[in-house]
């Protein structure tokens, strides 16, 4: 057993499992990064820090602790940590007792000989650190395991929440030189020229990807409507181009918390054959229509669309389900149906509040697993207070908080008149516009489409009207 006190003191180590064995660590390691910054506190403190962090945490020994946040201290100060500092700072905050006393630290000083290996010192005590920290997680939620009144799916969310924090808590984004990103980014310019790669995935709307370049990685896509215009079924078109038609047939998930999965699978199905679901309810399904839905099922049948119909879905469960559907089956796209239907993980003061707690989690979501999020949102009542004939939803519209506006890379409305499709004749269509309102990398306009209500299918249709949008050259 370790010492209680003195140099070789360690942190308390929690109950569960294994108690009575030490958690992994290096000492000699610790003693190594500290007596480098000890020795040469100018060129050692910052990279220590940018490796490991301020807290101290990736320091097993609680007295080499002690005298890391206490080097810490002094280096913000504006004093550099050698020896003879870092012992009075420890001395001035009667902490030198508990950090070994003044031999400890020249025995640290003496502990190397050289600094050139610092980074490596550094990465091996991250990496111990982080073996702690799995540890006490696995150790907590082994205990919580024990409750019987502990929901297992919930509980099952909160384990891979707390491994997935812990796999990213100690990367670092590496500082880049210039030279290389633009080398980088000028080969990437090219091979987007030569048609080698895709600048994002194409949503089937020529004229909107002519705006946007397509679902792009990283980037939160908008598309809000009022209620009965159509997002849902422009949400399930995009979806139906992704998965199920094209060359490249990408694994799709899509979040509908407004729809069953029943429902969900019978709306694709029904649209990809191109016959209405009143068919089937007024009794004039006939052979024609079982050959097109037995092909469009066949369609269907090979794409990769994962349909989770959870009501209710907080953020924290969006992303635990998101990242086991990425680390499965690779998924390229995320489709949220909608966004006002989610909620905060925690109690917060406003709804505004709660609707910016999910807009900044979604985005962050876009960033972390590296791959478009496509999330419809609600727009509120005050469009339908505009009598204009030539009234278009814009940016305040969007329902209950600004910063899905702020979050967002893209923002586009569906607009058309709802009263255009009633009485409409099987097969007939009417106008929609889809007004791109905010594109971060781009331009703004309006693409026209013509909406089939009887099939539940949006096409895009000509004229496409291009307006530059302010900082489209970007700034």
């Amino acid at each position: 057993m370790a010492e209680v006190n003195g140099k070789n003191s360690v942190s308390k180590r929690p109950a569960g499992i294994l108690p009575d064995r030490a958690q992994p660590h290096n000492l000699k390691v610790e003693q190594a990064v500290l007596a480098a910054i000890l020795r040469e506190p100018k060129s050692c403190v910052d990279t220590v820090i940018e490796k490991l962090g301020t807290t101290g945490d990736a320091f097993y020994s609680a007295a080499n602790r002690n005298i890391f946040v206490s080097a810490v201290e002094l280096h913000k100060a504006g004093t550099a940590p050698d020896l003879l500092s870092v012992a009075q700072k420890l001395k001035a905050s009667d902490k030198l007792d508990a950090a070994g006393g003044e031999l400890y630290l020249a025995e640290i000083y003496a502990a190397i000989a050289t600094t050139v290996n610092i980074e490596s010192w550094c990465e091996i005590l991250r990496n111990l650190a982080m073996l702690r920290r799995m540890i006490d997680a696995c150790s907590g939620a082994l205990m919580k395991c024990f409750d019987n009144d502990a929901d297992p799916d919930k509980l099952v969310e909160e384990i891979e929440t707390d491994i997935y924090n812990i796999r990213t808590s100690g990367a670092t984004e590496a500082i880049r030189d210039l030279r290389q990103l633009v080398a980088q980014e000028f080969q990437m310019l090219m091979d987007i020229k030569d048609h080698r790669i895709e600048v994002g995935i194409p949503t089937g709307y020529t004229p909107l990807d002519d705006f946007t370049g397509g679902l792009k990685k990283g980037e939160m896509f908008v598309l809000a409507a009022r209620p009965s215009i159509g997002k849902t079924t422009l949400g399930l078109n995009i979806i139906s181009n992704v998965a199920i038609k094209g060359e490249k047939r990408r694994p799709v998930a899509f979040f509908s918390l407004e729809m069953t999965d029943s429902q969900i699978a019978r709306r694709l199905l029904c649209t990809e054959a191109g016959i209405p679901e009143s068919v089937f309810w007024n009794g004039t399904f006939n052979d024609s229509d079982m050959v097109k839905l037995t092909t469009a099922a066949a369609n269907i049948r090979n794409a990769n669309l994962f349909i989770d119909p959870t009501g209710g879905l907080t953020i924290s469960e969006l992303r635990a389900k998101a990242r086991r559907l990425k680390n499965e089956h690779d998924i390229q796209l995320i489709v949220i149906d909608y966004l006002q239907l989610m909620h905060a993980d925690a109690r917060v003061d406003s709804r505004q509040q709660e609707v910016a707690e999910i807009s900044g989690g979604i985005k962050k979501l876009a960033k972390d697993l590296n791959i478009p999020v496509l999330v419809l949102a609600q727009l509120n009542r005050e469009i339908d207070k505009n009598t204009s004939a030539n009234a278009r939803p814009k940016l305040a519209h969007l329902r209950e908080s600004g910063a899905i506006e702020q979050d967002a890379d893209i923002v586009t409305f569906l607009h058309r008149n709802r009263d255009d499709a009633k009485n409409i004749a099987d097969g007939a269509s009417t106008e929609a516009e889809l007004i791109v309102e905010k594109n971060r990398n781009g331009k703004i306009g309006t693409v026209k489409l013509n909406f089939y209500p009887s099939k539940m299918l949006f096409e895009a249709a000509p004229p496409v009207n291009r307006e530059f949008a302010p900082g489209s050259d970007g700034q």
